[in-house]
């Protein structure tokens, strides 16, 4: 039975990766960034696959591991410090407008994290609000609160 539930982990890891890496992407937007989380996911997700209760929920049960360990990373990445070297480095110009600092994920990442999770489990992974809920643990009515506070903020940020 558990070499049955570890095939079919590794069959479902296997046939979705690309859908891995691209929400990872969303959260570091960087590809080696996305690439570690993703297999820092999956062994995390290989050396734990007992805890599925049942094996048909693991596709929310895979999104979480995988949400967790990408708000782990950032929140990593976020403590290191800026050594000396770089300080002293000029930031080249980038006319507004048509920089790639500027736009949709910049404001996405102002929201809260919470807000920021739901809204890329919607629209990147099109998840349905039933299963953002059992990813993240919370009521289906938090979670379309949420989606629906944080798509009104995206559109008054964005909008010129």
């Amino acid at each position: 039975m558990k070499q049955d539930h570890y095939d079919i982990v590794v069959n479902y890891i296997i046939a979705n990766q690309k859908k891995f890496y691209r929400l990872a992407y969303t959260y570091v937007r960087n590809e080696n960034d996305a690439l570690d989380i993703v297999q820092n996911a999956i062994c995390s997700a290989l050396e734990h696959y007992e805890s599925i209760r049942e094996i048909s929920y693991i596709k929310t049960w895979f999104y979480r591991v995988l949400v967790h360990e990408s708000l782990n990373y950032v929140r990593k990445k976020n403590r290191e410090i800026v050594s000396d070297e770089l300080l002293g480095e000029e930031a080249a110009y980038v006319e507004p407008g048509y920089g790639e600092t500027e736009g949709f994920f910049e404001e996405l990442d102002r929201l809260p994290a919470d807000t920021q999770n739901v809204i890329r489990l919607r629209f990147y992974e099109e998840m349905s609000l039933q299963e953002i809920a059992e990813v993240m643990e919370l009521s289906v009515n938090t979670v379309k609160s949420k989606l629906y506070r944080g798509l009104k903020s995206l559109k008054e940020e964005l909008v010129i």
